[in-house]
């Protein structure tokens, strides 16, 4: 009797545990309810990790790839953004059906994965970030976890607030990388982002709990999960039957597809064109991360009650405009500052979409509505990369050893600032340089000739059009024989 009384002791005190630890078909609790902080919390640490590598990672590219290093990096973030793509759809319906807590554990490893490669082997490291694109959507997941505690009015506030923390976490994480990789070198800062990659990963397992509750997770009750409706193509076709979801997608494409590439090569851009140091583009980027938290949680939340979902959707995409063709024109370092204000207001536009998204899908169908987001974005993230560095190759745009201090930059940005603003400019301005002084030289020419036939006596007023097609050919001739003219091989 005595044993049989201890026994089942022990078994009510194990089922106990379990209540405890267990819920939900097995899903570890955390700690507390679910709540906006814990999606906050993994998109912060995931980002400033990331944000450390910021300088080491400028370095290994352009050893990595020598030549033609604007091309490669968009060739890599183009096959990442285009598995993405693909992935997306799945890992928000699998979400779905399985619950958002493992797919967040799945998302951050696989994301994470490839920091410890960067010292280890470059080549490595750049191959495992193009393959970790299948898993690269934490934020469709997180999104999906956020519209799982939230009413539908609460949405655009709590996008916002996980938006501006992504904005955070590059607040100052690249300016303490520069820093550390300055005074230690890349490995203390390789190892620093390894070390936060696995805390995040650690508080996922330990603290987050799990947001969709048992009863709408088909698993937990056997359903079986409709492949269809994880299908990327088929979620395509989705979109295609839904005028309001295939207008945000296509407002989704068309504004992100350029933002991609600026992003890819922006401060490539910015330390090649510009001649920006590696502390002024990690203050570049801490200022930028400031105003946009403050554009994605204080104006945005204004914007939504003041002007409403859709309208905020547009004058976000007008600040987009404005900042891309600021940052395409600008030629002066301040106007890059400005451009980068302007860039901090375009922010409020995807917290704003999936805000509208959330509204239109489902409650049983948040993953695959943010996925198609997500997937949509990481199409972008794909494409416009490789559109750029193409662009880059096209006009011979490479990455250059840039000094880092003092006369040197000064003296680089001197140069750039003159003439390669951008390379399409450059390039017209090569050529308009080079006609006009070949035209220069045709035109003294001629008024050379003019005189020695008005010497001659011959006639000097009536100009054929054979003699029109002729001065035109040789002044063509003159001009593909100017220096300037000639490319290089």
């Amino acid at each position: 009797m005595t044993q049989s009384k201890k026994k089942k002791r022990v078994n009510r005190s194990l089922l106990l545990a379990k209540k405890i630890i267990i819920k939900d078909g097995g899903t570890p609790q955390g700690f507390g309810s679910p709540s906006v902080y814990h999606a906050v919390i993994v998109i912060f640490l995931e980002f400033f990790a990331w944000g450390l590598l910021t300088a080491p990672t400028l370095g290994v590219l352009h050893e990595t790839f020598p030549k033609h290093t604007f091309l490669m990096n968009g060739l890599i973030q183009g096959v990442k953004g285009l598995l993405s793509f693909l992935s997306a759809p799945l890992i928000g319906a699998l979400s779905d059906v399985w619950g958002r807590k493992s797919f967040l554990l799945l998302t951050v490893f696989f994301t994470c994965a490839p920091i410890p490669l960067m010292k280890i082997s470059p080549w490595w490291y750049f191959a495992v970030i193009s393959v970790s694109g299948v898993f690269a959507v934490t934020f469709s997941v997180v999104f999906a976890y956020v519209a799982d505690i939230t009413q539908e009015h609460e949405r655009s506030m709590a996008y916002g607030l996980v938006s501006a923390t992504f904005a955070a976490s590059l607040v100052t994480s690249p300016a303490i990388g520069a820093y550390l990789s300055r005074a230690y070198g890349d490995s203390l800062v390789v190892v620093l982002a390894s070390a936060i990659a696995m805390l995040d990963i650690c508080f996922i397992l330990v603290a987050v709990p799990e947001s969709l509750p048992e009863k709408m997770r088909p698993a937990s009750w056997g359903a079986p999960i409709s492949w269809e409706q994880a299908d990327p193509f088929a979620s395509l076709k989705k979109v295609g039957q839904d005028s309001t979801v295939l207008l945000i997608c296509i407002t989704v494409f068309l504004s992100y597809l350029p933002e991609a590439g600026q992003y890819s090569s922006f401060f490539l851009y910015l330390r090649q064109i510009m001649g920006f140091s590696s502390e002024s583009v990690a203050a570049f980027i801490a200022v930028l991360g400031l105003l946009s938290i403050v554009a994605q949680t204080v104006v945005l939340s204004l914007l939504m009650r003041s002007i409403g979902n859709k309208n905020t959707i547009l004058l976000g995409l007008g600040f987009q405009i404005l900042q891309l063709a600021w940052y395409g024109f600008g030629s002066e370092p301040w106007m890059m500052w400005a451009a980068g204000a302007v860039a901090a207001m375009s922010s409020i536009t995807f917290p704003a979409v999936s805000a509208l998204v959330s509204r239109t899908a489902d409650p049983d169908q948040q993953g695959v509505g943010q996925g198609m987001i997500t997937g949509i974005r990481g199409l972008c993230n794909g494409l416009g990369p490789a559109l750029y560095g193409f662009i880059f190759y096209i006009f011979h745009v490479e990455l250059d050893e840039v000094p880092d201090g003092g006369e040197d930059v000064e003296r680089h940005t001197q140069l750039h600032q003159q003439s390669a603003i951008i390379p399409v400019l450059h390039f017209f301005s090569e050529r308009a340089q080079c006609c006009w002084r070949s035209s220069w030289r045709y035109s003294s020419l001629n008024t050379h000739r003019w005189a020695a036939d008005r010497a001659a006596g011959r006639n000097t007023h009536r100009l054929t059009g054979t003699s029109t097609a002729l001065s035109l050919r040789r002044l063509k001739s003159l001009c593909c024989r100017t220096p300037t003219c000639e490319r290089k091989p």
